[in-house]
């Protein structure tokens, strides 16, 4: 590998190699991940094959300090300064030349970048000023299109390019701005020829994975942002088809880690990684991945933030990170969304919900003290693969406790093949579990449990909450029972619904408000249950472990859902 100090000394102006040697001498802490990436910037100083040039890099960083100016609190209207590793990126990604046999001339070694970092460090600015400078300093009629996700999305980084240019005179006296997009030419101050007159056909544009027609486009520079959230790669593949007609193309994708299973940014992780480390050849792809080396260190050593955050206390504040670091101590929801999104460490499938000690209440209650009460109901119902539950909410006049009680029910045949580790035997013996003959369970046989309740200790159900799912014989069951004007509640399993209702009950899970009996089946449950946040931050169950059943959990938060809706006049039916 070359000799940093002598490379030094015959670049001397060189953004990029001071930064390598800033991180090479431990005066700037990066991950593990990003030093293999400087490694790999390091050997192509020794590649025969590749020239370093910094002219197209420099003149681009001159435009954005010269031209680009912020747009938003609280650096709004100051000139847009760029830290030593943006100006690193900007030179390893212009800089490196390999000669193109096709084109008889030297090229741009690199044509698509990959940057993972953490979120509030600017990225998506950072790369819109990029894609303005390409617009202004590349070559005539360079088109550009912004993609995400979302129309929302997408619509940040158009809009972050579109302030920039605003702020600036000289860039907006010779662009214009429609619905369309962003082009060249005024019409208050037009001109007949030249790059920044209506000759030149360049735009910018704007389009997300929910727009239709995206394929036939031709573009010099495309854009993904937030490509965590991507299922697949059907979005993001015409944008790199439509650039394959160029001589130099250039496809960012930047984004923070997320929480989509299986997702396109899996994939392309998976072979980022093999490519820092030697596995996978793609020499023209330029991998910046600000990553964490452990979980551990983001506890212990405060110092490490920097692995995945490097311009905090430049744009992000510490004092921010630090309160969010001490909130995901105590707040599973915001442990998950922190890890993810400040560290970048994904969190997959879910993260987990409470710990055992904070599950655990060894409280018990009697049934027969709750005789004539009203309560809310929460089911979860299965026909073939999970347990069937159902809760009821039970409350006392003047006690913030919430006493659940609980049945489950199985089908014989999965009780003979279940999976997981639970003694559901046991379960049974202990009263709480029924075992169903066949291989399904007819939800019928909730509202038969229930009206069993009603006759033998005179408990009434306000409401009844329920997912949609398999509910149709309940439903018609409950209303034999009960009444047509007996209530019943769907509740939408999704993030939206059942945010605030988990954090809830999660909240009334540590400070020892839920008394469900003492029972095994309840704990086994809230136990398997993980969160899955969403990029509102907005959090659902789910399972830890694809074989381990929560069923009584969700139950529970159906129980909390319903409760928080009908809140005061349920307590004022139990005379809260």
């Amino acid at each position: 590998m070359s000799d940093l100090k002598e490379l030094r000394k015959e670049h001397p102006e060189s953004w990029l190699l001071e930064y390598i040697d800033k991180c090479k001498s431990g005066e700037i802490l990066i991950g593990n991940e990003m030093m293999l990436e400087l490694d790999i910037h390091l050997a192509l100083f020794e590649d025969s094959d590749i020239r370093f040039e910094t002219e197209d890099a420099h003149k681009r960083i001159k435009f954005i300090e010269t031209h680009c100016r912020h747009y938003e609190a609280p650096f709004a209207g100051k000139p847009f300064i760029l830290t030593l590793r943006q100006k690193a990126f900007v030179e390893a990604l212009y800089s490196f030349k390999i000669f193109d046999d096709e084109l008889g001339r030297w090229v741009r070694l690199y044509q698509e970048a990959l940057m993972m970092v953490s979120r509030k460090c600017g990225k998506t600015p950072f790369v819109a000023a990029l894609i303005l400078a390409e617009f202004f300093c590349g070559e005539l009629g360079t088109k550009a299109l912004c993609s995400s996700n979302d129309y929302d999305q997408a619509a940040l980084m158009f809009d972050a390019i579109n302030a920039m240019r605003e702020e600036s005179p000289a860039l907006e006296k010779v662009t214009r701005k429609n619905i369309k997009g962003i082009f060249f030419g005024n019409p208050k101050k037009p001109k007949k020829r030249g790059k920044f007159s209506y000759q030149n056909k360049g735009n910018i544009k704007k389009i997300s994975a929910k727009t239709g027609a995206k394929e036939g486009k031709n573009i010099k520079v495309g854009a993904a942002d937030e490509v965590h959230e991507l299922k697949d790669n059907s979005s993001v593949m015409p944008i790199r088809q439509a650039l394959s007609t160029q001589d130099e193309p250039l496809y960012f994708e930047i984004t923070t880690e997320g929480f989509t299973d299986s997702g396109y940014l899996d994939e392309r992780l998976k072979e980022a990684r093999q490519v820092l480390k030697g596995e996978l050849l793609r020499r023209r792809w330029l991998i910046w991945l600000f990553t964490q080396d452990s979980e551990v260190e983001i506890w212990q050593d405060e110092k490490t933030w920097v692995k995945s955050n490097p311009d905090l206390g430049t744009i992000k504040k510490w004092s921010f990170l630090r309160q969010m670091v001490e909130e995901a101590k105590t707040n599973s929801a915001t442990r998950a969304f922190v890890l993810a999104k400040d560290f970048n460490i994904k969190q997959a499938g879910g993260a987990a919900w409470l710990q055992d000690a904070e599950i655990i209440n060894p409280a018990t209650f009697k049934i027969e003290d709750f005789r004539g009460s009203y309560y809310i109901a929460g089911n979860d119902f299965a026909e073939t693969t999970d347990l069937c539950a159902s809760k009821l909410l039970l409350m006392k006049p003047g006690d913030p406790m919430v006493y659940f009680w609980s049945h489950y029910w199985i089908p014989e045949e999965k009780l003979k093949n279940s999976p997981d580790d639970a003694d559901y035997e046991q379960w049974a013996r202990d009263g709480y579990l029924t075992i169903v003959k066949g291989s399904s369970v007819d939800s019928s046989i909730v509202a038969d449990w229930q009206w069993s309740l009603y006759q033998d200790f005179g408990l009434i159900p306000y409401k009844s909450g329920y997912d949609n799912r398999f509910a149709k014989d309940y439903l018609r069951r409950y209303e034999e029972y009960f009444g047509k004007d007996s209530e019943t509640v769907n509740v939408p399993q999704d993030a939206k619904c059942l945010n605030n209702p988990m954090r809830r009950l999660e909240s009334d899970m540590r400070h020892k408000l839920v008394n469900y009996n003492n029972r095994y089946g309840d704990f086994w449950c809230f136990r398997n249950m993980g969160i899955k946040p969403d990029n509102a931050e907005r959090i659902q169950p789910c399972k830890l472990k694809t074989t381990h059943r929560i069923d009584g959990g969700a139950a529970a938060i159906d129980c909390y859902a319903v409760f928080e809706w009908y809140k005061s006049e349920f307590l004022k039916l139990i005379g809260g």
